[in-house]
């Protein structure tokens, strides 16, 4: 079955989950590192390759009111890197990371010191969002 790979994409990290062959659950998926980004590429189309996945969600962060800004700017120039071989799907992300932590705590898990975990989680919010709407 085609899965679907779902990715936050920050200025240091970028969070990763990765749907289950039906597309109903979102699953994490360690957390990489941005730098250099020519890895991080080369990682998420491995990722991609590995899981069967034709689609990317791409996480952006619109400002509250609903505008692009310069975060989302960088998001959609990262996608670019993928548009040539796979579907690329936004999706909206605002309060994601707020959510996130908020899971996180509630299960007890210590993220200040790792926010590799909150990219991850993030991650998996904005996938489940999506793979809810479809």
């Amino acid at each position: 079955m085609i899965r679907v790979l779902c990715l936050d994409v920050g200025t240091k990290r970028i969070g990763i989950a990765v749907s289950d062959p039906l597309g109903i659950i979102a699953s994490p998926i360690p957390a990489i590192s941005r730098n250099p980004e020519d890895k991080a590429i080369d990682n998420i189309k491995n990722l991609c390759k590995n899981y069967n996945a034709k689609t990317i969600v791409i996480g952006l962060p619109k400002h509250m009111n609903g505008t692009i800004g310069i975060q989302a700017e960088d998001c959609m120039n990262f996608a670019k890197n993928f548009e040539d071989d796979y579907e690329i799907v936004f999706e909206d992300e605002r309060l994601t990371s707020r959510q996130a932590e908020h899971n996180l705590a509630t299960v007890g898990k210590k993220y200040t010191k790792n926010k590799g975990l909150v990219d991850t989680e993030s991650a998996c919010i904005i996938l489940q969002q999506y793979l809810d709407r479809k």
